[in-house]
């Protein structure tokens, strides 16, 4: 055996075990920082305190916050240009889609600034029914100038059973069996060849095929493709893509062979519809902006969002199969493609990036209970993948393992934080974490104004009210429920009907409350005339009042900024309509 593959092997080794060691620093100090509960400041009588843990994670939105930062100067100073010789598969995923919406995804993707004769534009829509064809009717409608080629599948890669009886139109296959005895097998389903030779054959092509969740769809464009591209772009049906987004996608993948796959600024096209879809639009900015420009800069993103998004093709092509059959505890993983789709990018030791240069609008839940059914989804995919994620920390930056553990341990401190002081704590400890929580989140939301220059980021301070009350438990709930698949959002044109992730908010909320009225309780039990007391009580007031106002001036700012937004719309509505 050569010894050049055998010290590869025992370096990659030794860094997997540094790497682990490293990791266990990180948790090790995070424990210890939270458990012990170390003050580095504190007030008399202790009723303001800054704890070392708190120092941390100071530090880690600090360095997070610079690194981003970094990342969009580099973003800005790039001007190599695109060598436009790049053949691109660009796919859509379609399932149950709004019409306007899906109007507006194909519109744009005709407005792309890349040459037509090098992109082959494929959507395949989850469903093959009647009540699905309108969208095949779009499909052919908005390219019908480019000849479309529009197919309807009865199966999909794989429900075609070959053991049925043969039906009409079936070439049947004679298997003779060991006794001698003749029996007849369906063979290959006429129809995927048919899928496939429309596909390599047409620059546009729409399939309608059986019911099987968006990664069957999204396997059927990878598989039918095959070698004959040589990126693949993923785009949803409800997204609406700027003109340059696929330019500057493919820019960042020709400027380096080592990158793998590249995202995009993905932004919220129906912000105004109500206050979650809102507060989503605020946090998606936070979420690319923020997070994924400081993984870029450390080459290693941990999810290439679906609704824009470029991988190169040979690579994809390697582990498409392993992609499709992904298991955890047995089942069949249906949900978290996108993040799966990276993980398999970066178990292969190639750089993910992300670009604020390229940008897409898509649809995002605007009802809070479909809303919530889409963190739950997401919450699900992400824990699944961490563990999945942890085995390839030692092929990147040590960044990638340090975030890794940061982000998923948070929501468990924070959980253990808020239960032990409504539980054993004081009314002024509960107030106090409440204040130091929107202090937080005002000052990442003055940065966040700062970066994006747009006054509109310092209601991202508001999102902590939805993270306490809803986005907190209900990752217990996709804890609990990860092994259950389903697309998790439901199509645009149906109600939800799915109230069980309620369940886990209720439960929050009394343990909560109980917890609130027994610290009441106990409060109520003490000597409030004590030096000590007395100075609390009246920083219980100045807190409260504090506490107050903020919650009210927050409130009074989001309405009228609100009601300028509907008067600005209705003013372009009436200028729409004298025109």
């Amino acid at each position: 055996m050569e010894l050049k593959p055998l010290l590869k092997r025992f370096a990659s080794i030794v860094r997997a075990f540094f790497t682990f060691l490293f990791a266990l620093v990180v948790l090790g100090v995070m424990v210890w920082a939270y458990v012990e509960g170390f003050q580095l400041a504190t007030s008399e009588y202790g009723i303001l305190s800054f704890g070392f843990y708190g120092l941390l994670l100071t530090l880690h939105v600090l360095v997070q916050s610079f690194f981003a930062f970094v990342e969009h100067r580099r973003m800005k100073a790039r001007t190599d240009p695109c060598t436009f010789t790049k053949r691109i598969g660009f796919t859509i995923s379609a399932y149950q889609e709004d019409p306007h919406y899906l109007r507006e995804c194909l519109n744009s993707i005709r407005a792309l600034k890349y040459p037509p004769e090098l992109l082959r534009i494929i959507m395949v829509i989850d469903g093959n029914t009647d009540d699905d064809l309108y969208m095949l009717e779009m499909f052919r409608e908005v390219f019908a100038d480019q000849d479309p080629g529009c197919y309807v599948w009865k199966n999909n890669y794989h429900t075609w059973d070959p053991t049925m009886p043969p039906e009409d139109g079936d070439i049947p296959t004679v298997i003779i069996g060991p006794a001698g005895d003749a029996g007849f097998v369906r063979g290959e389903d006429p129809q995927r060849k048919e899928v496939e030779q429309l596909i390599q054959s047409k620059s546009c092509v729409c399939i309608m095929q059986k019911w099987g969740g968006k990664r069957e769809v999204m396997y059927t464009a990878f598989k039918a493709l095959g070698s004959s591209v040589d990126y693949i772009q993923v785009c949803d049906s409800d997204t609406k893509l700027d003109p340059l987004a696929t330019l500057e996608l493919c820019k960042v993948l020709e400027s380096n062979p080592k990158y793998g796959a590249v995202g995009g600024d993905v932004m919220i096209l129906n912000l105004k519809e109500s206050y979650i879809s809102f507060m989503s639009s605020l946090r998606y900015w936070m979420a690319f902006n923020i997070e994924r420009s400081c993984q870029s800069f450390f080459n290693c993103v941990s999810c290439i969002s679906g609704p824009l998004g470029l991988y190169r093709n040979d690579l994809l092509q390697q582990f498409l199969e392993s992609w499709y059959n992904q298991t955890f505890l047995g089942t069949h993983c249906t949900f978290g493609d996108d993040r799966h789709l990276t993980n398999r990018m970066l178990s292969m030791g190639y750089a993910t990036k992300y670009t604020a240069r390229s940008k897409c609008y898509t649809e995002t839940p605007a009802q809070f209970l479909r809303w919530l059914n889409q963190q739950t989804r997401w919450t699900k995919s992400y824990f699944r993948e961490w563990l999945y994620n942890a085995m390839w920390w030692h092929k990147h930056h040590l960044w990638m393992t340090y975030e890794s553990i940061v982000s998923g341990v948070f929501p468990f401190f924070v959980t253990a934080t808020i239960i032990q002081l409504f539980w054993t704590g004081t009314l002024w400890d509960i107030l106090w974490v409440l204040c130091c929580i929107q202090l937080i989140g005002l000052v990442k939301a003055s940065y966040a104004c700062i970066l994006r220059r747009d006054f509109v980021m310092v209601f991202m301070s508001l999102y902590s009210a939805l993270y306490m009350t809803s986005l907190l438990p209900a990752k217990y709930f996709a804890i609990i429920t990860m092994n259950k698949s389903s697309w998790g959002t439901s199509g645009r044109r149906k109600m939800v009907g799915n109230y069980i992730p309620l369940l886990p908010l209720s439960v929050w909320a009394t343990i909560l409350l109980c917890g609130l009225c027994y610290t009441v309780y106990i409060e109520s039990q003490k000597d409030w005339f004590t030096p000590a007391k007395i100075l609390e009580t009246r920083f219980l007031i100045y807190g409260c009042v504090a506490y107050t106002c903020y919650w009210l001036f927050m409130i009074c700012l989001y309405w009228v900024w609100f009601r300028r937004l509907c008067r600005k719309r209705l003013q372009n509505y009436k200028v729409s309509i004298s025109v």
